[in-house]
């Protein structure tokens, strides 16, 4: 495979800018994935019977194609952002509301119950207590919607949003290898930083852990 190394270098400003559309469009509707998993997670929790229909309705949106939810949504949004996404966002949500619940349930009732008893409230006792405990099952969620989402954004070039799908289109049509290599290793490389990123923050929310790992 001959790679144009002159194109690249020709080229970088336009690669830049799909890539940072290509972040926006992918980790925006994690964001607000997020923003909806949490509170539904909590309320799940809470209501035991309220997680069974909230994972199958968030795993029938997964299960669409997502070309399919597109078509869908560009009848109300139009070829816009919001029509990419949308879709990924409801995406999102298939990783992280269990991943919000199951990291609730991993707070032990022994703690909850010390919580309680050095006089926390319900809502203090989640946000002091059970939320940063949840951290590390939380955070394992979001890096696969976030890589996921990632992946999934350069489809959208098929309806005039993909980032980075511009090029892999660009290239197919023009049967030049350059820009689809080029577009498809700066995917992964975004992938592998957002990754990188989340890893640290998710260090950052829990420095017990750091502790316990320099001590043992």
């Amino acid at each position: 495979m001959d790679i144009d190394w002159g194109w690249i270098g020709d080229h970088t400003d336009t690669l830049t800018e799909h890539a940072l559309l290509h972040l926006r469009l992918a980790l925006l509707p994690v964001l607000f994935g997020l923003l909806i998993s949490l509170p539904l997670g909590v309320l799940c929790r809470r209501w035991g019977w309220l997680y069974p229909p909230a994972l199958t309705i968030a795993n029938v949106l997964y299960a669409i194609p997502s070309l399919a939810l597109f078509m869908i949504f560009i009848q109300y949004t139009g070829l816009t952002p919001s029509t990419v996404m949308i879709p990924l966002t409801l995406y999102s949500l298939s990783v992280l509301v269990p991943n919000v619940v199951d990291g609730l349930a991993s707070v032990s009732e022994p703690v909850r119950q010390a919580a309680t008893a050095m006089g926390f409230g319900p809502l203090r006792r989640l946000m002091r207590v059970e939320l940063p405990i949840a951290v590390p099952v939380v955070m394992a969620g979001t890096r696969v919607a976030a890589v996921s989402s990632i992946s999934l954004v350069a489809v959208g070039q098929l309806i005039g949003q993909g980032g980075l799908g511009e090029d892999i289109i660009r290239g197919y049509q023009l049967q030049f290898q350059t820009q689809i290599v080029a577009a498809t290793v700066l995917i992964i490389l975004l992938a592998l930083v957002t990754d990188t990123i989340l890893v640290t923050v998710q260090r950052l929310l829990t420095p017990w852990a750091r502790a316990r790992g320099a001590s043992s």
